[in-house]
């Protein structure tokens, strides 16, 4: 697993956004996270050691603008690189999530056709007017891999006719002290559903706030993700 950003910043785009962990970082540093600027590890896929090997070594993951969104227009100008980038390491898979996915074909490269096979690309959705907003145009778009990430999950939400060629569905909370409460109804009506669809599921993290059979449990950041992982519900 390798991590790839070619950027840094955002800007709150919906509500899934408001307790956003790159903000709050951001802000104890003293950081204006709406500042976008391009890092020193933007051609960090193709650089070579001394020896002339890619640094980044063949077959791995690599988490693409996890800091940002790959489609953020102020980045519109260095995007094309990063294509370039991508294509070069076919022996590499890219993963980027992004809420912006209506900008999507507006931010390909002309050699897309209906994907590349090394970029899997995830829409993420908190609530039901976004995964209605979003998820309609994710599915119909000419993507070879693609995920639905519900994180963080603040109401229940039906996505089910929205799986065609959906790989994996990830759902997760909001870890905040003033974050909305995650229900575990909610979770397993997203597994039921996938199930319903022969698509992956994965709890990834619970709340802050966690509700279970009625009661509200209170939980560390350490254990989020853990205590998703024991609920054993990943398919």
């Amino acid at each position: 697993m390798a991590m790839w950003n070619p950027w840094r910043g955002c800007h709150k785009y919906s509500e899934g956004c408001k307790f956003c962990y790159i903000h709050k970082g951001d802000y104890k540093r003293n950081i204006d996270t709406n500042t976008i600027v391009k890092t020193d590890k933007f051609t960090a896929p193709i650089d070579k050691n001394k020896k002339g090997e890619y640094k980044i070594k063949s077959g791995q993951v690599v988490y693409l603008c996890f800091s940002s969104d790959f489609l953020l227009p102020d980045a519109d100008v260095w995007r094309a690189d990063c294509w370039q980038m991508i294509k070069e390491r076919q022996d590499l898979h890219f993963i980027f999530l992004t809420k912006r996915i209506e900008r999507f074909l507006d931010c390909l490269p002309e050699d897309w056709g209906d994907g590349y096979d090394n970029v899997t690309v995830g829409c993420t959705i908190e609530n039901q007017e976004m995964a209605d907003l979003r998820l309609s145009i994710f599915s119909i778009l000419p993507i070879k891999h693609k995920n639905v990430i519900c994180q963080p999950l603040i109401e229940q939400v039906n996505i089910e006719k929205y799986l065609n060629d959906v790989e994996l569905v990830v759902a997760g909370g909001e870890s905040d002290y003033r974050a909305r409460p995650l229900n575990y109804d909610w979770v397993l009506s997203l597994k039921s559903q996938c199930v319903n669809r022969n698509t992956h599921f994965q709890f990834r993290q619970c709340g802050t706030y966690f509700i279970k059979d009625g009661k509200e449990y209170k939980i560390g950041v350490q254990q989020l993700c853990s205590q998703a992982k024991k609920a054993g519900i990943d398919c």
